[in-house]
């Protein structure tokens, strides 16, 4: 069994994105949700599902949250989910599952829903539904 860190970067293709992740241009991309353009990558994230399987990007966890409530495939098993892991080096990002990540509140994010994911549980980290709960009850 691979650990999460090693399942992550065998997940890698060639180009240093996850299999199935369409590349982000950083400055130019633009958040499917809120449209501001993609710029801090400590809290980017993607999506790949839906009837034609398409990709849509993020520039903040909670725009994905809200987002995907308003799909009707939102909660299909098969969707692919990433977020950027907030303590990889800018460079050399890395890629989560926002499902499996631990979330810190606190951290000033693009459209301030100030959540920040981790591959391991950090001090007073949310798992994934504890952090969508707490966002759909702030709303935005």
């Amino acid at each position: 069994m691979l650990t999460p860190l090693a399942a992550l970067l065998a997940g890698c293709g060639k180009s240093g994105w996850p299999d199935g992740m369409a590349e982000i241009k950083w400055d130019r991309d633009t958040c499917t949700r809120c449209r501001m353009a993609i710029s801090d990558r400590r809290f980017a994230a993607e999506v790949r599902g839906g009837p034609k399987d398409q990709v849509f990007k993020f520039d903040d966890i909670g725009c994905v949250i809200f987002w995907l409530k308003e799909q009707a495939w939102g909660d299909d098993a098969a969707v692919r989910l990433w977020v950027a892991d907030a303590s990889s080096k800018p460079d050399q990002l890395l890629w989560i599952d926002p499902r499996q990540a631990h979330y810190v509140g606190g951290k000033t994010s693009p459209m301030g829903y100030n959540f920040a994911a981790y591959p391991q549980p950090q001090a007073n980290s949310l798992g994934f539904e504890e952090m969508r709960q707490q966002l759909l009850r702030r709303g935005k």
